[in-house]
């Protein structure tokens, strides 16, 4: 009975296992068949849409037929030939993305600019015919009376400069034939006596009377002492003359220093009498005039009432408050109208001879010096407000007795700088100091440089030019050899041989007025008498004295027209034409754009130098994989000495094989597994089962 028991718990726990079986089996291929299907659903959903992407793609769509507006951007970013857009959707990371809508957003931008540009330039060009009144800037006019000083007021510091002079214009010329004329003997007589108080004993005017090869004799005109000067003295001269005749000539004896053994010693020589003179009392006149100081000169000039008449501009009044003080070394006190000084240019808005400005300049004869200064009338400079009045190279000399007009014509040149040209913008990399403190020219920087470089050999400045920072001026009491240095300096810048030609260069930016001079006779004749008594009258003068013609004149300046000329230098090739050029090239033969060289080079040098890159960090990161794997690991001592076998190497011998180490054989049995054992009472679930048919 025990054993039938035990044999039928046999058989059903047998019989409920089959059954447990069968339904994890069921349920096993339930949820086999339930993830296939749902597998295969997604399957085929990404299928499908790859599937109409790709006849999205292949298909020949139209814009209207794409069924939302992202698909119709999205259909021309891929099928444009805007290089730009295409980029924007193919390209692979968000920065690159970002990089390529700001590129082609930004050259959205510029391309509307350009043509709002183009089409208000094509709408400028209207065929209505304006006629336009522009205003000119007037000029600056800077006057100067040719006789810089009042001859009263410095006839104490001439006076024995003046008695030389006569004394050796009478000595030269016989002025007086009669020997016994008592002037001219009390004038020798005053020389004679007076040997030891000649102003300037080192520079001594002479008649060369014989000039040989071995020597020269030499007569001083003051003192009338002959001598002989050995033939190693250099003569020179300042104008042409006929080397044939070399009995008839007048000059000066220079010398470096001293009249001794080792200084060296030029005669300097004229052609014409009154030009020696007139050099001779010249270089007195600036050593005097270089120890006087500098408020002294300017209260021994004349002042603007003194040298304007009456002013008139566009037909308004001026006065001497119109102008400008601009103290000159050789001019003397210089006027400046429209200078500019407090913030405020004229302008002029009608040009012809009735408009301008117009003076009359009043030129006293009593006080010019007779032997500075032979000729009477004034100085007139025309320059931009910015720009330094130079008056002895670019001054225009006006006669008294007459009206002078000038019609001027400004033009304005506009140079190119390096590398079309060797002009300068304002000057800044000239090596030379500006000592005018006045706009950059070619002018300034010669005067300029030529005083630097008198200052540096010489020692003192020239009296013609401003002073740098703790300067003085030459003179032959502090620096006796000044003049001999200066006319040697002076002849090697006439003959270009200083560094100043080299140095300064002419200015890129300029402005030049072109003059149109005519000149009348005034007063007439027929209004001369009221003329001259009603500007006596206005003078000042109440029938003292009556104001002659010769020391009258009547200027008139003014733009013949308001055209003002420009003349600018134009870059044939710059790099708008360069751009131009280019891409007319490339859209010919390429069809190509600007962004169609940038995607050349993000594609055949960023891409590609990333690809050359990667495989190099590949190719290193695999070198060092092999060099590590070649390194063998450290061997341990088995049980019986015997070596390990490595994969990597070759495979052992049949010797080596027994050497290797048995591989460990399990002494004990494997557990014994209770499968039949019945642990719950078991029925089968029909529902389950049932669930799977679906």
């Amino acid at each position: 009975m025990k054993t039938g028991f035990t044999l039928l718990m046999l058989t059903y726990s047998a019989s409920e296992m089959l059954n447990l079986h069968l339904i994890h089996l069921k349920q096993l291929l339930c949820f086999s068949h339930t993830s296939n299907r749902t597998h295969s659903r997604n399957t085929m959903e990404s299928g499908r849409k790859r599937l109409k992407e790709k006849i999205k793609e292949k298909l020949p769509v139209t814009g209207p037929q794409a069924a939302s507006i992202f698909e119709l951007l999205r259909w021309y970013c891929y099928h444009t030939n805007t290089h730009g857009c295409r980029r924007i959707v193919v390209s692979q990371g968000r920065l690159r993305r970002a990089a390529w809508m700001i590129l082609t957003l930004s050259a959205v931008g510029i391309i509307i600019w350009q043509c709002a540009l183009l089409i208000i330039s094509y709408y400028t060009a209207s065929v209505t015919i304006t006629v336009q009144f522009q205003e000119i800037t007037f000029p600056a006019v800077t006057i100067c009376n040719m006789n810089p000083y009042r001859n009263n007021a410095t006839r104490h510091l001439f006076e024995k400069l003046d008695q030389d002079t006569l004394m050796a214009i009478n000595e030269l010329y016989r002025l007086i034939d009669n020997p016994n004329n008592s002037h001219v003997n009390a004038l020798h007589q005053l020389a004679a006596n007076n040997q030891d108080d000649i102003l300037f004993p080192n520079i001594p005017l002479m008649w060369i009377e014989l000039v040989t090869q071995e020597y020269s004799i030499v007569s001083d005109l003051i003192t009338k002492k002959r001598h002989r000067i050995n033939g190693t003295v250099k003569i020179e001269s300042f104008e042409s003359i006929n080397t044939q005749d070399r009995t008839k000539l007048v000059g000066f004896h220079l010398c470096d220093n001293d009249n001794n053994e080792n200084s060296t010693c030029i005669i300097y020589t004229f052609s014409s009498g009154i030009t020696a003179i007139q050099e001779w009392y010249r270089l007195h006149y600036l050593n005097i005039m270089a120890q006087v100081p500098h408020e002294k000169k300017l209260q021994m000039g004349y002042s603007a009432d003194d040298l304007i008449f009456s002013c008139r501009f566009d037909g308004l009044p001026c006065d001497s408050r119109n102008f400008s003080l601009m103290h000159h070394p050789l001019h003397g006190n210089c006027f400046t109208f429209n200078s500019g000084e407090n913030g405020s240019i004229l302008q002029t808005i009608i040009g012809g001879s009735e408009n301008g400005l117009k003076m009359i300049l009043h030129l006293d004869e009593n006080e010019y010096n007779p032997f500075l200064v032979t000729s009477m009338g004034a100085t007139i400079v025309i320059h931009d407000q910015n720009e330094e009045p130079f008056v002895e190279d670019m001054g225009i000399e006006v006669q008294t007795a007459t009206e002078t007009a000038m019609g001027l014509e400004m033009t304005v040149l506009k140079r190119l700088s390096s590398p079309y040209s060797d002009c300068t913008i304002d000057g800044a990399d000239v090596p030379v100091t500006n000592l005018y403190n006045k706009t950059y020219s070619l002018q300034m920087c010669l005067h300029s440089c030529f005083q630097m470089e008198m200052i540096r050999r010489c020692g003192c400045g020239h009296y013609e030019k401003p002073l740098p920072v703790k300067a003085e001026y030459c003179n032959y009491k502090t620096y006796p050899g000044w003049i001999f240095c200066y006319y040697r300096l002076h002849s090697q810048f006439i003959q270009e041989q200083l560094v100043c030609q080299k140095t300064c260069r002419p200015a890129c930016h300029s402005k030049e007025w072109t003059m149109t001079m005519s000149v009348a006779q005034w007063p007439s004749s027929a209004s001369e008498e009221w003329t001259l008594r009603l500007l006596s009258w206005e003078k000042g003068l109440h029938g003292n004295r009556t104001l002659r013609k010769n020391e009258l004149a009547n200027l008139g300046i003014f733009y013949k027209d308001l055209n003002q000329r420009n003349i600018s230098e134009i870059a044939a090739n710059n790099i708008v034409t360069l751009l131009s050029n280019f891409g007319g090239q490339l859209g010919l033969w390429l069809s190509c754009s600007v962004v169609c060289i940038i995607e050349f080079v993000e594609v055949f040098f960023i891409d590609m130098f990333m690809i050359i890159v990667r495989k190099c960090i590949q190719t290193i990161r695999k070198w060092w994989q092999n060099k590590q794997e070649e390194i063998p690991p450290a061997i341990s001592n088995t049980a019986h000495g015997s070596p390990v076998y490595i994969s990597d190497e070759d495979p052992p011998t049949f010797n080596t094989a027994l050497q290797l180490p048995r591989a460990h054989v399990q002494d004990t049995l494997p557990p014994t597994y209770e499968t039949l054992r019945i642990h719950s009472s078991f029925s089968p679930d029909i529902s389950t089962m049932e669930s799977c048919k679906h």
